[in-house]
């Protein structure tokens, strides 16, 4: 059992709702970022509150839905210690666990079958990190960048 935040704009409310209750079903613990409605919001906002969850705990991991998956990605992406990623399939979500370690998967309703939505975060789930050769380049993505 694993805690996972969850956190969406409007044009990701429904698919979050969707995802929330399969991860209930799982026995997962869910902390639900909001939003709460399909009222138009700031996926910003969600996408930050979803981030610090996971990176200040209390949450394992987290998920994260907005109409295309790229914004809420990019605003998570700003909280020290997360690597979201936006996936469209099943591959690229394990992939994004096995070479990326990303502990914030990212989803676009408007591109993504809720079916296929399902199967891929299940996958992700169940995917370990492969380290070796990936632990370095994800040591980078983690380090500061100052210009």
């Amino acid at each position: 059992m694993k805690v996972i935040a969850i956190g969406c704009d409007h044009a990701g409310y429904e698919l979050k709702e969707r995802l929330k209750s399969e991860l209930t079903e799982m026995g997962h613990e869910v902390i639900d970022c909001g939003t709460d409605s399909t009222e138009r919001v700031d996926y910003p906002d969600y996408g930050f509150a979803v981030g610090i969850k996971v990176s200040e705990g209390p949450a394992d991991l987290g998920v994260a839905v907005c109409g295309s998956g790229i914004g809420i990605g990019i605003a998570a992406n700003k909280v020290s210690g997360i690597r979201a990623a936006t996936v469209n399939d099943v591959e690229t979500a394990k992939w994004a666990k096995a070479h990326n370690n990303a502990n914030v998967l990212c989803f676009g309703e408007r591109l993504i079958d809720p079916e296929v939505a399902v199967t891929a975060l299940n996958a992700w789930l169940n995917e370990e990190f492969e380290g070796g050769r990936h632990e370095a380049r994800v040591a980078k993505l983690d380090s500061k960048i100052d210009p």
